[in-house]
């Protein structure tokens, strides 16, 4: 079987969210487990730029925010669903969404 580390960031008011989309849609599912994944506390940083829109802060200043990093892993073929899934579900405008072969 070939597997992904599944990795993004996310404020940790709307960690719930995903996690039980990503559940429902069975992707967080090690054999007789479900809800399988971890999350660490993190700051993120970033700054809007002139066209963005962004969920946080103010376009052209250095945003400091309170985030959590999120890792489980999946099946290689549910790459594109899950990428849907967490954006559908995320509230950022360009989440940071990692995907890392596993070895």
């Amino acid at each position: 079987m070939d597997y992904l580390k599944v990795e993004f960031f996310v404020p940790q008011e709307h960690l719930a969210t995903i996690i039980e989309a990503l559940n429902q849609a069975g992707f967080l599912r090690e054999g007789n487990y479900d809800y399988c994944y971890a999350y660490t506390p993190v700051k993120g940083h970033f700054r809007p730029l002139d066209n963005a829109q962004p969920f946080i802060g103010q376009t052209n200043v250095i945003e400091e925010v309170d985030e959590v990093k999120v890792e489980f892993r999946i099946e290689s073929q549910n790459q594109t669903l899950t990428l849907e899934l967490i954006k559908q579900h995320h509230p950022y405008e360009v989440p940071v969404i990692n995907f890392m072969r596993l070895v």
